[in-house]
């Protein structure tokens, strides 16, 4: 006579599973990471204007990168390879909470810089972070991850928030793949440096349904880390004599855009520094013509002592 299979094994077997199904779902919420699981570490430092690092999570393993390794039961150029000898899972495990807070009065899109570093402060990597429109008096909160490790990096203790930028949320740069109501989005690149001179680029898209037409400069109004305008700086159509740069000092013509299609412009300056107070500009006001909705963008001009700003027209981007 079959004797029946007890359930306790089983059911044992189940509730395991189980467990481990939960705390997957916690690891993707912020408890766990490679290396197993690990609980988050409260941080207590001061908010950088208006963000604020609340928790870190490391791995309970080395959050430094390993050497790739084969399957378990396969040999490779050492040998056998152990289920010790895995490589952990390509997400490093490490993660930083944090939030940001208006104390403002109008709705601000915030960018922020975190540095992911040794104990010894030392940078091995970064993220940037956009928190779009948040409201006067709200808090959002985030994660930031530090994603994939490049093998001989230091291991990763610490996180801060290195760098922050925040724009009226009605000024800011669209986010990818979406297109404003005016029709055309204006975006700035990282820029060009080359013995002190600095070229930033700006561009245009026609993201919007009907034709776009340009024939000028754009506009551009510069602000300090208040988003007050900056004096004392003398802005040119064209170079100004700062540099030549091929295509720079080209003049104007009419630039019709049809839908899909893009524009260039871009601004030059030197930062030199002699003698006086330095200009440093974080934040650009940039109208695509006359009566154009403001696009505030965030090149970060440090401008020396020169006192020059020069501006190129608008031209057709190549395909």
């Amino acid at each position: 006579m079959r004797r029946p299979t007890p359930l306790l094994p089983v059911l044992a077997a189940v509730l395991l599973l189980s467990a481990c199904g939960s705390e997957r779902s916690g690891a993707q919420n912020g408890e766990a990471g490679a290396g197993g699981t690990a609980s988050p570490t409260q941080v207590s430092d001061p908010a950088v204007d208006g963000v604020r690092i609340t928790s870190l999570t490391l791995p309970s393993a080395s959050a430094s990168p390993s050497a790739s390794a084969s399957p378990t039961g396969s040999t490779g150029p050492g040998g056998p390879v152990t289920a010790d000898d895995l490589t952990l899972p390509a997400d490093s495990g490490v993660f930083a909470a944090y939030e940001v807070t208006n104390e403002g009065d109008t709705a601000l899109t915030y960018t922020v810089l975190f540095d992911f570093t040794t104990a010894g402060g030392e940078v091995m990597s970064n993220r940037r972070e956009t928190v779009r429109d948040v409201g006067p008096g709200r808090t959002v909160r985030g994660t930031v991850r530090l994603g994939v490790l490049e093998p001989g990096m230091s291991t990763v203790t610490r996180v801060k928030v290195a760098e922050v930028t925040k724009v009226p949320a009605a000024e800011a740069p669209p986010e990818a793949g979406v297109c404003p109501s005016s029709g055309i989005r204006v975006t700035a690149d990282d820029g060009d440096a080359a013995m002190g001179l600095r070229v930033v680029g700006l561009r245009l898209e026609n993201c919007g349904k009907q034709d776009y037409a340009l024939d000028g400069y754009p506009a551009v109004g510069l602000l300090d880390e208040d988003r007050e305008p900056v004096d004392g700086v003398k802005i040119f159509q064209g170079s100004g004599g700062i540099s030549t740069v091929t295509g720079f000092d080209d003049p104007p013509r009419p630039v019709t855009l049809k839908p899909g299609e893009s524009a260039t412009a871009g601004l030059m300056w030197r930062n030199t520094t002699e003698s006086g107070t330095a200009v440093n500009v974080p934040y650009v006001r940039v109208r695509a013509k006359a009566g154009a909705a403001p696009v505030m963008v965030t090149p970060h001009l440090d401008l020396g002592t020169t006192g020059k700003l020069g501006v190129s027209a608008w031209k057709r981007a190549a395909p």
